[in-house]
């Protein structure tokens, strides 16, 4: 049997933010009150260790503020851990949130140039893949308005076009398919599965159990900062909707 190739390795992986104090509403209160610690720091992550192979379609799974969309910008490489180590080793397509890294003032043609230029590819493959990103964005004449122009909805088709078409070798998605008409979600969904089974690496974020479980065949659950179980989809997806019952 072939040995499997890592392309994500997280090692002990902590991030902290560092966040203002309550309680400190004036002066005053920090001058005459004792409360001289400005800032407390928050531990989000609290030393992961995973291991993502080539051809997986990871779902994590949490209730709000468990870290998870934390840990997929981690493992993107936009944001450095505090602690620990992310190595990455293929290229990676990432849909953080709606409208995240288009620049607002550039057009929707300029922001495909800039995020398949920021994804690596070459003139030449930026050329190939630009009019299939606007077939399939349905943008039409509007690529060539401003972003600012966009609504919610036009910029998400814009974002999830521009590193969907391009063939990425990992893709991560964070609650970025609840956006738009009911048909371009189902056009997406028949995209993502067809990444899959072209190879792409798949890591998604999602608040709705029974997606994961349609999209990926690993479930990740993370709760307070560290993996909490990890697994079959099926069964990890059981357990973390028998919370709550």
């Amino acid at each position: 049997m072939s040995k499997k190739e890592i392309v994500i390795s997280a090692q002990n992986v902590h991030v902290d933010f560092v966040v203002q104090r309550d309680g400190i509403s004036s002066l005053k209160t920090f001058l005459f009150e004792g409360n001289f610690r400005l800032f407390d720091r928050k531990n989000v992550l609290k030393g992961v260790n995973l291991e993502i192979y080539k051809g997986e379609s990871i779902g994590f799974l949490g209730r709000n503020g468990a870290g998870k969309s934390t840990l997929l910008r981690t493992l993107s490489g936009v944001l450095p851990p505090s602690i620990g180590k992310i190595e990455i080793y293929r290229r990676i397509a990432p849909m953080l949130s709606l409208g995240a890294g288009l620049e607002v003032e550039m057009s929707g043609l300029e922001n495909i140039k800039l995020c398949c230029t920021l994804m690596g590819l070459s003139k030449k493959e930026i050329e190939h893949y630009t009019p299939e990103i606007i077939a399939f964005s349905e943008l039409g004449e509007s690529i060539h308005l401003q972003v600012k122009r966009y609504s919610s909805g036009m910029m998400a088709r814009l974002a999830f076009s521009s590193v969907v078409i391009p063939n990425p070798e990992i893709l991560i998605v964070d609650e970025a398919l609840a956006v738009g008409d009911m048909g371009f979600q189902q056009k997406c969904m028949t995209r993502i599965n067809e990444l899959r089974a072209n190879g792409t690496t798949i890591l998604y974020v999602s608040h709705n159990p029974e997606e994961v479980r349609k999209i990926c065949n690993r479930a990740i659950w993370i709760q307070d900062g560290v993996v909490f179980r990890e697994g079959n989809v099926n069964d990890v997806v059981d357990e973390y909707l028998a919370t709550f019952d």
